[in-house]
């Protein structure tokens, strides 16, 4: 319940007029208006809390868990808000160097360089070499201003959830 807050639909209005007039049904269904509010009032607004730069701080956490996206507590409210707002646009770019260093970078606030080993090319040549090296393998370096700020096992840990599974990941945590 949240004090003070007034239901925009007051229930005693819509009885008949022989029960408006009547006391005790308007104490009795004042005092429901006053429990109802708070969840009339929700479901008026029920659109905002599906935006998670508008939501209740712990609605985003459950939103997190809607998208599939991995939010950790200890982070600023405004980087919770953005990374659950982003994870559907995450989704479509998952697995490529872009998207992946789009995703560390919102997790760490840092700047990341992801370096991909692979290669996409075409040849009018028959039989030509293909470009990128034999063993796929990804190197993402973030730097930030305190390495000490994040936890390396989960930067890992979100690389290996990102990238495609044959690929093979180093993760390196450096200072600016």
């Amino acid at each position: 319940m949240i004090a003070g807050l007034g239901s925009p639909h007051p229930l005693g209005s819509g009885l008949p007029a022989l029960y408006q007039e009547d006391d005790l049904a308007q104490r009795l269904l004042a005092a429901l208006d006053e429990v109802l509010a708070p969840v009339i009032s929700t479901l008026d607004n029920f659109d905002r809390y599906l935006e998670p730069s508008l939501a209740p701080l712990d609605f985003v956490e459950w939103l997190a868990g809607w998208v599939g996206a991995a939010i950790d507590e200890n982070w600023p409210a405004q980087r919770q808000r953005e990374l659950v707002g982003r994870t559907v646009r995450l989704y479509r770019r998952r697995g490529t160097v872009g998207g992946i260093a789009e995703q560390v970078e919102l997790a760490t606030g840092g700047r990341v360089d992801v370096r991909d080993s692979g290669g996409v090319g075409w040849s009018t040549t028959p039989g030509a070499d293909l470009p990128g090296a034999p063993r796929r393998a990804l190197a993402v370096r973030v730097a930030l201003d305190d390495p000490a700020t994040v936890d390396q096992r989960k930067i890992e840990a979100l690389v290996a959830a990102a990238k495609p599974a044959h690929v093979s990941h180093q993760v390196e945590v450096v200072g600016r």
